[in-house]
């Protein structure tokens, strides 16, 4: 069976007329989608501490709020597969109030939220806190802290929080950022299972992240293996974060592609991964004219069709 396709929300599906969106993107060739709950809490907005009261609002008042995307998208045939909590979930530089309505407001209602669209994956941006705290491990503690708080409502709620492979930037470069040590990730996740009894953490590989910072895309799914549940599929020059269409981008007139699709593709076939392609690509949409943006979803659902014909490869089978 071939794995199912799926896109980001965000520039498609709007809350004055979800079904028009939703239906566009199972023409398209999506059947599953990843819902953009971070479009109602910028991380522009939330690095500026400059927070709308959209998180205000009671699980069952935000419930009824989303009640019309989750019909459209039944209507259409579309699964909310995954969704992005709003990001940064915690900010060094931020006053304590602001930290505190992330953690006790945004995160268990994200939760809330995703259980009511029957949403298994939701992926939790980890703290980044390594130049605050002078290491990774210091940094991790934070974040499992979090997460860990966290755990018993997912868990109640039938979700899983997915850490993702981040980037950070240091005067002007950019650098590593948490989660981008796979064996570290695995430990830590299966770590935080055993403690809680349940899938409580798993993983979101984010293909951009990794491209910027050059990491070794079939060793990392390798080592990750079954722990790998959902993943964020985009391209970039190697140089910023564009979330644009895959094989956009090249490293030579020879048309090197900038980002290891093979890697990707042989890392997915060796860990026989069964989760859906995901296509975190809001920013195509609004780089494309008005004209256009049909043809350039179209090409994210054509290369998605083709990467699960290629990652199926010889065990296509037995799927």
């Amino acid at each position: 069976m071939a794995l199912e396709l799926s896109v980001q929300t965000k520039e498609l599906v709007k809350d004055e007329d979800p079904a028009e969106g939703f239906l566009r993107m199972f023409l398209a060739g999506f059947t599953c989608a990843d819902f953009s709950l971070n479009q109602y809490l910028l991380n522009l907005d939330i690095y500026k501490e400059r927070l709308n009261p959209f998180f205000n609002q009671t699980v069952e008042e935000l419930e009824a709020f989303f009640e019309p995307q989750r019909a459209a998208a039944e209507r259409a045939g579309v699964r909310i597969a995954q969704m992005h909590m709003p990001y940064p979930i915690y900010v060094p530089q931020a006053s304590t109030k602001v930290n505190r309505y992330l953690a006790q407001e945004v995160a268990p209602k994200s939760l809330r939220v995703a259980q009511f669209f029957g949403c298994k994956y939701i992926v939790v941006h980890g703290f980044k806190l390594r130049k605050y705290l002078g290491s990774e491990e210091a940094e991790w503690e934070q974040t499992e802290a979090f997460l860990a708080e966290l755990a018993p409502l997912a868990k109640a709620c039938g979700v899983t929080m997915c850490i993702e492979n981040l980037y950070d930037g240091l005067a002007g470069h950019i650098t590593e950022g948490p989660c981008c040590d796979a064996q570290r990730a695995a430990e830590r996740i299966d770590r935080m299972n055993e403690r809680f009894g349940a899938e409580v953490l798993g993983f979101c590989f984010d293909s951009g992240h990794a491209n910027l910072i050059g990491l070794d895309f079939e060793t990392f799914l390798r080592t990750l293996g079954p722990r790998l549940k959902v993943l964020h599929l985009h391209d970039n020059d190697g140089i910023s974060d564009l979330h644009q269409i895959p094989y956009t981008f090249a490293k030579s007139r020879e048309n090197t592609t900038s980002t290891d699709w093979d890697g990707l593709l042989r890392g997915l076939r060796a860990i026989h991964y069964e989760g859906t392609l995901n296509f975190e690509t809001a920013p195509v949409l609004t780089a494309f004219p008005d004209g256009l943006q049909r043809v350039a979803l179209h090409t994210l659902a054509d290369i998605g069709r083709y990467w699960a014909k290629e990652i199926a490869g010889t065990d296509g089978e037995n799927r």
